[in-house]
């Protein structure tokens, strides 16, 4: 149960986002010594590493000696399955998360009520930068479970003294009418799902612009400032990105701001590098790499140099909000998500954003890959308007040549173009699935 005390300490909490530079990295120094010298003594997986590269805790003088540290990459975690880089004893863990395992073993991560604690107050100054406050009704559609999506968003948002709608996922229809009855004024979810609320509620005769909605918090998957257009365009709130990896500690990671220029990143606990994704080495602040972070302050799972391979840059001017906490570019695509289509490289995000740019196409599509002999084809279906199903073949026709021409000058490798009537792709209550490689490789 949340104490009134404790409702007032989110003002001091948020205070953290403003700290002076110099103090911000002599925190971290201090965090990141005390981490080093933890994991070397009780995850044996990383001492060993450690070790091979014949490096001490004591190497550890200043930030920059982080370069000395190992990377942690997906494949070591699911390596150590289930629990092989737990830091702290099972009876000092009290919750477990896990990743779906579509792709191989689950990935397992632990929090310590401290964990669950740092969690939450990451959470509410994640809230807190997208303007919620304790008089907002917050509906949560991320999902609960093993997911972290669902509760890192609650506990934070009860921190903050919020009303939480704890819906969770899925029942679309549903959830357009609790938003309506319960009169939310924030939504949490996957941005293409709130897509897909847009598109049933109009089925269903709702406005989304009646609606009480003023707020929404989207993440979990890659999207575009067009597709930002298109969700405030069709509904009366401010869509904000929020940034989290459950390897790091789930939602909560950074989080935008109203001034909408990069995601604070919580770096009195979370510390970030830009790397290039093909040597490792680190990159000067604002170049584009990979992000790599360091988990300054979990202890049931602590994580070294973790290699997200989600393709970002780094600021450390001051905001025009006045935090002054790192901030990095919105994710728009990731390293692992790249295909290769006739030796050019091809990330979905780069598709959708030549497709919102084409009147009369509408934020939903998929791409299928395919081999003919040894030629590999790509086909992108995508979704019209109604009224241009319903217009004459030829204004259909001129509307496919212009989405093949933004596509093919975009990518500079010709593509097969399927237009098809609205609700025809497979709507995603989750992250969206938006690539079928049908080449077998």
């Amino acid at each position: 149960m949340q104490t009134s005390t404790q409702k007032a300490a989110w003002h001091d909490i948020s205070a953290l986002d403003y700290l002076p530079s110099d103090r911000l990295r002599q925190l971290q120094l201090v965090r990141l010594q005390t981490l080093v010298s933890r994991v070397y003594d009780n995850v044996k997986a990383y001492r060993d590493r450690m070790n091979d590269d014949a490096v001490k805790p004591d190497d550890i003088r200043t930030l920059a000696d982080i370069a000395k540290l190992p990377f942690t990459c997906k494949t070591d975690l699911r390596d150590n399955y289930p629990f092989g880089l737990f830091a702290m004893p099972m009876e000092k863990i009290v919750r477990l998360h896990a990743s779906s395992g579509t792709t191989g073993k689950p990935i397992v991560v632990a929090y310590t009520q401290n964990d669950i604690n740092v969690w939450s107050q990451v959470m509410l100054r994640s809230l807190v930068a997208g303007g919620v406050t304790s008089k907002d009704i917050v509906q949560n559609a991320y999902g609960y479970g093993l997911f972290t999506g669902g509760l890192g968003v609650h506990y934070g948002a009860e921190a903050l003294g919020a009303t939480v709608v704890p819906i969770s996922g899925g029942n679309t229809d549903r959830q357009i009418l609790i938003m309506k009855d319960f009169g939310a004024t924030v939504i949490t979810c996957t941005p293409s799902y709130f897509l897909h609320l847009i598109d049933k509620a109009h089925e269903m005769g709702i406005d989304m612009k009646t609606l009480k909605l003023r707020t929404g918090i989207f993440g979990a998957e890659p999207w575009s400032e067009p597709m930002r257009k298109a969700i405030e365009d069709h509904s009366s709130i401010e869509a904000f990105d929020i940034y989290g990896l459950s390897e790091i500690i789930g939602p909560g990671v950074s989080m935008e701001c109203p001034v909408h220029k990069g995601l604070h990143i919580f770096e009195d606990h979370f510390l970030a590098e830009i790397i290039d994704p093909d040597s490792g080495e680190v990159l000067p602040d604002g170049e584009e790499g990979e992000i790599v972070f360091t988990t300054l302050t979990k202890e049931a799972f602590p994580v070294l140099r973790y290699r997200t391979r989600d393709i970002s840059r780094l600021c450390h001017e001051k905001c025009e909000c006045g935090r002054t906490i790192v901030r990095m570019e919105r994710v728009r695509r990731r390293s692992d998500d790249m295909f290769i289509i006739r030796g050019v490289n091809v990330f979905p995000s780069q598709i959708e954003a030549a497709l919102l740019e084409v009147e009369g196409t509408l934020p939903h599509y998929q791409i299928i890959l395919t081999r003919d002999g040894s030629l590999d084809n790509m086909t992108v279906q995508v979704e019209v308007t109604e009224k241009f199903f319903t217009d004459e073949v030829r204004g259909l026709e001129n509307l496919r040549r212009q989405v093949q021409a933004k596509i093919e000058s975009t990518l500079g490798l010709h593509v097969t173009i399927k237009l098809v009537e609205p609700k025809t792709v497979q709507r995603s209550e989750g992250k969206a699935k938006r690539v079928q490689d049908q080449r077998n490789l």
